[in-house]
């Protein structure tokens, strides 16, 4: 599998997509895909989410990505790595 393009976004680009860029590194190492994740604002992600394989973002943000190309992924709990994972395995893994 080539190098997964990743997105973490949340409402401002600050704190949250950060940390939620520290979890999905962790869980994708755990699951051993190799993914370059980028973190920002929901509005930079919207616009850029064609150039990505994933996005991953709060469920209640999902909405705002409406028909781009990259799976886009809503998150219940931002700080759940187990989440992240059994999304990863779920959306990412299993799909294939």
């Amino acid at each position: 599998m080539a190098k997964l393009k990743v997105i973490a976004a949340c409402g401002s680009g600050m704190g949250s997509s950060q940390i939620i860029k520290m979890k999905l590194e962790k869980a994708f190492k755990k699951l051993n895909i190799d993914a370059e994740i980028y973190h920002t604002n929901v509005g930079d992600a919207k616009s850029n989410a064609n150039n990505y394989d994933v996005v991953f973002c709060s469920e209640s943000l999902v909405g705002t990505f409406g028909d781009v190309k990259a799976t886009v992924i809503g998150l219940k709990n931002l700080l759940s790595e187990k989440e992240m994972a059994e999304k990863i395995q779920e959306k990412i893994i299993d799909k294939k």
